[in-house]
């Protein structure tokens, strides 16, 4: 079941984040105030939804228009539980963000993320679900960390 995420979520999305192992402390400090921005309906504009099988969280995906767009919205965060990843969860997330990106008008999905080695999984992962690479800003993460942005216009 995938449904908008709560404060007392917040706790469990963490843990998530962290035994991925892809983000830096920094990295998840974001995700923390992205999350409580989002299940606080301060006003971010941003979107929060959790996968949830059997009273604990799978998975979590965040979008939100662009600002100074007409239609574009960007992916902000997308983790599936290790425990979970290769099973589709992170598919039916993504699918499910489109859907609702779709009914608010949206046209156009727009993900960015790491171009390190440690990240190819996650480009098969996008690539597989239909988004093609539209640019890479090199060094731009850090010295040899690109930022790779993926697009994916929809209907």
């Amino acid at each position: 079941m995938i449904r908008k995420a709560r404060a007392a979520d917040t706790p469990a999305v963490l843990e998530m984040i962290r035994r991925t192992t892809f983000f830096r402390p920094d990295e998840e400090a974001i995700a923390h105030e992205v999350l409580q921005q989002a299940t606080t309906g301060d006003g971010s504009g941003y979107q929060s939804y959790v996968a949830e099988s059997g009273g604990r969280v799978g998975g979590w995906v965040c979008f939100g228009a662009t600002p100074c767009t007409l239609g574009t919205f960007d992916v902000y965060w997308i983790a599936v539980d290790p425990d979970r990843q290769k099973t589709g969860l992170g598919s039916r997330l993504l699918a499910f963000a489109e859907q609702r990106i779709a009914e608010q008008g949206g046209r156009l999905v727009v993900i960015e993320t790491s171009g390190k080695d440690l990240y190819r999984p996650t480009h098969r992962f996008y690539e597989k679900n239909g988004y093609r690479r539209a640019a890479c800003i090199e060094d731009f993460y850090a010295t040899d960390d690109p930022k790779l942005i993926y697009t994916k216009a929809i209907t």
